[in-house]
């Protein structure tokens, strides 16, 4: 959604929506960042991402308008849920951020 605003691809009211939203989640939620700001370092937790809680109802309903931009400008995205999406290394009341597990088969020696 970011990189459609920075290169101008947005409508101006899917902009507008962005901004609206992109500042209230701001305002309600903390920013993992904030609390830990090497934890997003490609180094020390490769592919770190966050993901909200089931119960976060109120974060989560917003998410449907981002999808409804993305998929318009076609813009592959899917919502994924899962009850254990990677080794966590930051939770708070709301999300958690992980680092997903290796995937690929794991090798025996005999």
């Amino acid at each position: 959604m970011n990189s459609l605003a920075s290169e101008g691809e947005l409508t101006e009211t899917e902009e507008e929506f962005r901004r609206r939203n992109n500042d209230w989640y701001n305002a309600n939620f903390t920013n993992p960042s904030d609390m830990a700001p090497t934890i997003y370092d490609r180094a020390l937790n490769p592919g770190a991402a966050a993901w909200f809680k089931g119960s976060s109802v109120h974060l989560i309903d917003r998410v449907r308008g981002y999808l409804e931009i993305l998929d318009a400008h076609d813009v592959p995205c899917v919502r994924v849920e899962s009850s254990d999406p990677g080794r966590v290394i930051y939770e708070d009341a709301d999300q958690v951020v992980v680092v997903p597990y290796e995937t690929g088969y794991a090798s025996s020696s005999s």
